[in-house]
């Protein structure tokens, strides 16, 4: 689906999905910004249309506080072929990606973003989940963490996953609407419309404004 590209639309479409903070944003926060990479700019295969709408509300999401921003990035397998299950077939349609491909070209945060890095850390992931592996969740304890602030692409895709890890863990989970996005404009009011209703007791939705207006 390619989706409206109108950012009045966007503005409208969004505050009827964003609810507020239930209680203020404590100093033990981190900000996850969800695989903002080349792999996914508009003009690629996988790119999303709305990611310069939210890209300047994650940049002052990153600004608030640097060395608490953590970047993941999507590392598609070496190979057509590769991977565990079905992500062989997964990379045998979309060989086009795989690293030794055009992939390896791709896996870059964009400009905007890698400028942060560092402070800012980065983790990769082969996977939808950045909670594969040990990595995110020992960075998090090193800086005492109990929130997650979740920003990035796609919001029904890896940006789910980022949340429902977070919940798992039983992080403070908050997820800043107008800083994520989807190719699919239906899957990402749902998943909206989800985390105010059906999940509002581990997450909540908030706009980048009220996250800033609230951090320590």
């Amino acid at each position: 689906m390619h989706a409206r590209t109108d950012c009045l639309n966007f503005a409208n479409r969004s505050e009827g999905h964003i609810a507020m903070l239930r209680e203020p944003i404590q100093n033990r926060w981190a900000h996850i910004c969800v695989d903002m990479q080349l792999l996914f700019a508009p003009g690629s295969e996988w790119g999303l249309e709305w990611m310069p709408r939210v890209l300047p509300n994650i940049v002052r999401l990153c600004e608030a506080r640097p060395p608490s921003t953590v970047f993941t990035r999507f590392i598609p397998a070496r190979r057509a072929g590769e991977g565990e299950g079905l992500w062989r077939e997964y990379y045998v349609r979309w060989r086009q990606f795989t690293l030794e491909e055009e992939g390896r070209g791709l896996v870059d945060l964009v400009p905007e973003l890698d400028a942060f890095c560092p402070p800012a850390k980065v983790i990769d992931k082969p996977v939808y989940s950045p909670w594969y592996g040990r990595r995110l969740r020992a960075l998090l304890q090193e800086d005492s963490c109990d929130t997650v602030i979740i920003s990035g692409g796609e919001t029904d895709v890896c940006v789910l996953s980022t949340v429902l890890g977070a919940i798992d863990w039983g992080y403070r989970a908050i997820l800043v609407g107008d800083a994520v996005c989807s190719v699919s404009d239906e899957a990402h009011d749902a998943i909206l419309k989800l985390f105010n209703s059906r999940y509002s007791q581990h997450v909540e939705t908030a706009s980048t404004e009220e996250v800033l207006s609230d951090l320590h």
